[in-house]
């Protein structure tokens, strides 16, 4: 049997801390955030019935908390996070997981992984490298489902300069039309925009959200902020936003204001077996993110080896864990939008706003 972990956190104070301690449902949120630092992490729930389609080889993990908000990740002495994630780690250890996965805002933390890594004696991988394909393969699914194949699409990236959004553009340029690189940081995108450049000449770069994301067709979505960034008036009618990045990036008031706009939040991915999380974290039975996934995966490979660290993603390692998703039966499934399925229905109602043909 093989084994495996996971570290997850909670996105939402008042609805995720809520599922372990339902107090925290009647308190300000402000009282649960300043508490959550002084509580140790905790194993929330294991996860059986993990079994490749391909080799029968069968894999067991558990899902361990961080007791920290996004914004406590992000502003708290990196040290300080650090700790918490190696003490995460060690539960693992002891668990006798062989490879543990960051998942959402502790995969971005100082430096993606690696000093956590370098404090344990497991391995330890960001699982941005399948999210990086699922990515990918979503945006283009998103657009085929608006009528807007790749290659006539105006695709924009935000958070191009990250290490998914950096990989995903390079992937997506090679069929776009043209290209929209946005980030915080101009400098930091200009080394992206200068290879994209090389396989697309129709590249641009903007540190204003709303200025790349005007005439966009295709949006992919994967910062690290604590906030949302996307607002409804950003958007033109029939756009798709596949938005990868957890805190989400979208407002909610683009699901509330644009009944014309496709949001997808990332993909859905069909874990093979028997699965059972034990634990509710909004999908559907049997599925998972992505990077959960890649944790899953190289556990049932036997390739207890650092996969993803650090602040880049290669094109090899996204298609090597393609690969490897394909040889287990990890597939991509579907979509979630404001925690709700993308149903066919959803899709027609969309498109009839956005004044599309019904198909």
């Amino acid at each position: 049997m093989e084994k495996f972990a996971f570290i997850i956190h909670p996105i939402s104070v008042r609805r995720d801390v809520a599922r372990k301690y339902p107090i925290a449902r009647y308190l300000p949120e402000s009282w649960v955030s300043a508490v959550l630092p002084h509580i140790s992490p905790k194993v929330v729930s294991s996860i059986t019935g993990v079994r490749s389609n391909s080799t029968g080889t069968e894999a067991e993990g558990w899902f361990i908390a961080c007791p920290l908000t996004p914004q406590q990740l992000l502003t708290l002495p990196t040290e300080t996070v650090y700790r918490k994630l190696v003490e995460c780690g060690k539960i693992a250890e002891d668990l006798g997981a062989k490879i543990l996965g960051l998942g959402a805002l502790t995969s971005v933390v100082g430096d993606g992984g690696i000093t956590v890594a370098e404090r344990l004696s497991i391995a330890v991988t960001t699982g941005n490298s399948y999210t990086v394909a699922t990515a990918v393969e979503g945006a283009k699914r998103g657009g085929l489902l608006m009528d807007t194949p790749t290659e006539e699409a105006h695709i924009a990236i935000v958070g191009a300069s990250g290490s998914i959004g950096h990989t995903c553009a390079l992937l997506l340029a090679k069929e776009a039309q043209r290209v929209t690189l946005i980030g915080r940081n101009r400098e930091r995108l200009l080394p992206v925009a200068r290879e994209i450049a090389a396989i697309n000449p129709h590249v641009h770069t903007t540190e204003n959200v709303q200025e790349g994301l005007e005439d966009a067709d295709i949006i992919l979505t994967v910062t690290s902020s604590a906030d949302t960034i996307i607002e409804p008036e950003y958007l033109k009618s029939g756009a798709v936003v596949c938005d990868v990045a957890r805190p989400r990036d979208v407002s909610m008031r683009v699901h509330q204001k644009r009944p014309d706009v496709l949001v997808i939040e990332g993909g859905v991915v069909s874990v093979p077996g028997d699965v059972d999380f034990h634990f509710d974290f909004g999908f559907p039975p049997k599925t998972a993110y992505a990077c959960m996934s890649e944790t899953m995966m190289l556990a049932l490979e036997g390739r207890y080896e650092s996969f993803t660290l650090g602040k880049t993603v290669s094109i090899a390692q996204a298609e090597e864990m393609h690969q490897l998703a394909v040889k287990h039966g990890f597939r991509l499934a579907g979509f979630r939008s404001f925690e709700r399925a993308v149903t066919d229905d959803y899709i027609a109602s969309v498109r009839r706003a956005a004044g599309l043909k019904p198909k």
